[in-house]
């Protein structure tokens, strides 16, 4: 891929903004640094745009709007097309960028490119999904039909902990139905998305159609007030979304905003526990545990207790953690900070009793010295007051929890303020239906960890993890991206109507 959104300094190169399908370096002179987690070496300064920057982006979107919403079904989805088929065949330049800037393993970011481009393929399909209503002779010679027309500029703002398949999640529906893009990535790893930008202009979309800004709170916060975005996805933090919420929808915007989670896996008596400890150290240690979908909490029902923690920490003990590149199991925390902050909750964790089993603050980890490593853990019977409980870590800590039966199990997760994802091991349909029909979470996994549906279905969910009501891709992606537009037509005879000042009655 070529480097066009690089601008070489005497130190690391800036990473810019993207308008108009070219590199855009913007006016401000604020930057921040970019990191390789698996060394600690800033590789990057990445420019920090300005609210003037923000609104030259926009602007860019905004003109390129009318022609695009005007172009045929035909020819945006052929541009889709070809998005599709250039992104497959080089996702491993895709995967390579974001292990070089997020850590993750190269498996893993193969993976999340796979995941994301799923999207695409869904988006693809997007002259059906358009289709309105029509209805003949609603009334003598008055038909009616509804269309569904795109919003406008639409802004993506999205996380670091998937920096290419979470744009996904909305870019290929919201490009498809007609709207313009403006994306804000994460100031972690910005590279991912302008890897995608190049990818879309070689594609042929047209000039103005995807756009990148670069940012931070000052960026966030001109896409939540500027008149011409339409609307605003955010993924990201419950504190955050609910800012994301309360402030897009103030200025008049359509809003769907993803909060966070504290994902609970309850485990039967009568579960499969290998299956369950698999599951259960994949799920909860997979990119580091920096998944909104990870598993942070096993619930352990009845006197398997036991059994599943031997199990499990005799998997977790054979995690190689280290570079990505170098084909370990697991990468580094994203960032210093965050490693440390992670480390804290083990900290207080054993402050309050609980005891840990498997230690991730001692590991040795294969990469360099000063990358932000830190082990799997694994924690047995914490407390419920624990901060290590009750706070959403986004590392590689799973907590166990002890409880007696099935329903105090269900208590525990209903009482807990997110709703994003849950899961149940069990050979009991009966149970396992049950559990299914009245949890209160979004989405649920049965005998499967991390139950992220595939692109035509929703994802989201339920409580303080999700502002709005709107869940991401699927048709409610489509609904969100689209608005109704209802169309009366009547055609007369060639003998006037007459006058008639009372109200339309159908007849």
């Amino acid at each position: 891929m070529g480097e066009d959104h690089l601008v070489t300094t005497d130190a690391q190169p800036t990473i810019a903004h993207w308008l108009d399908n070219k590199s855009f370096p913007g006016t401000s002179t604020r930057t921040a640094p970019v990191t390789n987690p698996a060394t600690g070496q800033v590789t990057g300064q990445l420019a920090l745009a300005s609210v003037e920057d923000v609104r030259a982006v926009v602007e860019a979107a905004a003109a390129a709007f009318p022609a695009w919403r005007d172009t045929s079904l035909t020819k945006r989805t052929q541009v889709l097309f070809r998005f599709r088929e250039l992104l497959n065949a080089r996702k491993e330049e895709l995967a390579a960028i974001i292990t070089a800037e997020h850590g993750k393993v190269l498996s893993d970011a193969l993976g999340e490119v796979s995941r994301g481009q799923e999207v695409v393929e869904f988006a693809c399909g997007i002259p059906h999904l358009l289709k309105g209503s029509f209805t003949e002779n609603a009334s003598t010679r008055v038909d009616v039909h509804n269309v569904l027309q795109p919003l406008g500029v639409v802004g993506i703002i999205s996380p670091f902990n998937f920096p290419a398949m979470v744009p996904m999640w909305f870019y290929p529906i919201a490009i498809a139905a007609g709207n313009t893009v403006v994306v804000k990535p994460s100031e972690k790893d910005p590279s991912a998305v302008l890897w995608t930008a190049q990818l879309w202009a070689e594609a042929g979309l047209p000039d103005g159609v995807f756009n990148v800004v670069q940012g931070d709170k000052v960026a966030v916060d001109a896409l939540l007030t500027d008149p011409d975005v339409a609307s605003i996805s955010f993924v990201g933090s419950t504190p955050i979304a609910r800012y994301v919420y309360e402030t897009g929808t103030a200025h008049g915007k359509r809003v769907q905003a993803l909060g966070g989670a504290k994902n609970h896996a309850i485990v039967l008596p009568d579960a499969d526990l290998d299956l369950a400890a698999d599951s259960l150290v994949n799920a909860g240690f997979g990119s580091a545990g920096e998944r909104c979908m990870a598993i942070s909490v096993a619930v352990a029902v009845g006197d398997i207790a036991d059994t599943l923690v031997d199990k499990v920490a005799e998997r977790t003990r054979t995690i190689r953690t280290g570079d990505g590149t170098r084909g370990c199991d697991m990468g580094p925390l994203v960032t210093r900070a965050h490693r440390d902050k992670v480390a804290s909750y083990i900290d207080q964790a054993e402050a309050d009793g609980a005891t840990v089993v498997v230690d991730g603050r001692q590991v040795q980890a294969d990469g360099g010295a000063d990358g932000f490593w830190l082990g799997p853990t694994l924690l047995d019977a914490v407390p419920t007051d624990s901060s290590a409980y009750t706070d959403e870590i986004f590392g590689p800590v799973l907590s166990v929890v002890r409880v007696d039966s099935y329903a105090e199990a269900v208590e525990l997760i209903h009482a807990n303020p997110y709703g994003n994802g849950t899961a149940i091991f069990t050979n009991d349909g009966g149970a396992a239906r049950r559990f299914a029909n009245e949890i209160e979470v979004g989405m649920v996994g049965i005998n499967v960890p991390i139950p992220v549906p595939m692109a035509y279905f929703s994802f989201g969910g339920w409580k303080a993890s999700l502002f709005g009501d709107t869940h991401a891709h699927g048709m409610e992606g489509v609904h969100f991206f689209t608005r109704t537009k209802a169309i009366t037509t009547r055609w007369l005879d060639p003998s006037h109507g007459g006058l008639n000042l009372g109200f339309p009655q159908n007849n």
